[in-house]
């Protein structure tokens, strides 16, 4: 079983964040026929369903709807956020997403000035949500960027969920299901930059991890933004065909020895910024 699919129920935002690469593919959402497509053809495969790769899903009129039905084939459903349209989503908490991951980074990717609007609208959901038992994680996405909003953000933070906070390896534990996290900046994988070119490397997609674009294009990971390595559609194909598949297996096997052998992944931003993936 894979651990996470990264499914993009839609490839649309409603913001412009500096650090993010954008798409070039057609705008869309996936209707609720075509999620029931492909949660059927991932259904016992995958544990973890995010609902994000590109866009923003709380854009999407369908989302706590998509929820339970994950819920209900089994999955475990994850949402990413940009927190700016928490206001109007209060029920995707009766839906009961497993976790939701806010990037508060994504204020200071848009140079808003609205910080105390902003923060008071994602507590008080967060607050909400924890209570029916939803893990929330405060995103800090920017260390060795700018990182300029970031100590006001928590001041911010803390009027709603004081301290003192129980240090974590990777940020703080607020309370019971509140978690704030950080991690390093870094940038996306460019086929066409040599920034981070290493042939040697090593990878968790199609391991651990795949990506399934709105038009249901199946990619190794949730860094393919564009469906680069389009390994074929998965409303098309099982997804054991997929992953079968000469070019998928070339990936996966590359890995194996420490070896990127697809361009965007010898260029990969995240692989090379965070040494995620060490050799062993």
């Amino acid at each position: 079983m894979i651990t996470r699919c990264y499914l993009e129920i839609t490839n649309i935002c409603n913001l412009n964040c500096f650090f993010c690469p954008k798409t070039d593919r057609a705008k869309r959402r996936l209707t609720l026929e075509e999620f029931e497509t492909l949660t059927n053809r991932l259904q016992g495969k995958i544990k973890f369903l995010y609902f994000h790769l590109m866009g923003e899903p709380l854009l999407h009129p369908q989302l706590p709807q998509f929820i339970e039905i994950a819920r209900r084939k089994g999955f475990i459903p994850v949402l990413t956020t940009n927190g700016t349209l928490l206001a109007k989503a209060y029920d995707i908490i009766d839906a009961l997403p497993h976790k939701i991951q806010i990037s508060l980074h994504s204020h200071e990717g848009n140079s808003r000035e609205d910080a105390e609007e902003y923060i008071r609208e994602v507590m008080k959901f967060s607050i909400e949500a924890v209570a029916r038992g939803i893990v929330i994680v405060l995103r800090f996405w920017n260390q060795g960027g700018s990182e300029n909003n970031n100590e006001r953000l928590i001041q911010l933070i803390s009027e709603y969920a004081p301290q003192p906070w129980s240090e974590r390896y990777y940020g703080w534990r607020l309370q019971e299901n509140l978690y704030i996290e950080f991690d390093k900046i870094f940038e996306w994988p460019d086929s066409e930059s040599d920034e981070y070119a290493c042939e040697e490397s090593f990878c968790y997609a199609l391991r651990n991890q795949i990506g399934v674009l709105v038009d249901g294009t199946v990619v190794p990971c949730c860094l393919d933004h564009e469906g680069e390595i389009a390994l074929g559609n998965l409303f098309e194909a099982e997804l054991e065909d997929i992953l079968e598949s000469p070019r998928a297996r070339a990936i996966y096997d590359g890995f194996t020895r420490h070896n990127a052998v697809e361009p965007l992944c010898r260029r990969c931003g995240y692989a090379a910024v965070t040494k995620r993936f060490r050799k062993k």
